[in-house]
């Protein structure tokens, strides 16, 4: 069950660091001012519809935070990347000493071409950025 007057202050605090009013909050989400109002009094519950619109208008709001304070606000998001990356189809030999990696072979290829296209423009570096944490400053 939720506690109304809990709910009230995550209200409150979603409220804060939006930096947004009460109407402004009604206006947002599509409901009457006297909702929030309402609701931030302890006078009315919210509804299904009404916590759904919060969450609509604000996918920061984690559910189990705005219900019960459970959780994290805002929501941490891990950010995956699921798009092919320009080196993702390299693949580096694992015997090469001294040989320039695939890598930087594919570097040296899209410098030359940036150049041709681009002769005005220089390049002054490439960073490349491994998962593993570690980069890679390539200087033309």
């Amino acid at each position: 069950m939720v506690n109304i007057e809990q709910f009230a202050k995550r209200l409150n605090i979603l409220m804060d660091y939006y930096e947004i009013s009460a109407a402004l909050l009604a206006e947002k989400i599509e409901v009457q001012r006297s909702s929030i109002s309402h609701i931030l009094s302890g006078r009315n519950k919210p509804s299904l519809e009404f916590v759904l619109k919060i969450l609509k208008a604000f996918p920061e709001v984690e559910l189990y935070w705005l219900l019960n304070g459970v959780g994290n606000f805002p929501k941490k998001v891990e950010v995956k990347a699921s798009a092919p990356t320009l080196f993702s189809e390299i693949e580096t030999p694992i015997n090469t000493i001294n040989e320039p990696k695939p890598a930087a072979k594919q570097v040296n290829h899209i410098i030359d071409n940036e150049r041709k296209e681009n002769t005005d423009q220089e390049i002054e570096r490439i960073v490349i950025f491994y998962k593993d944490g570690t980069f890679k400053n390539y200087t033309p």
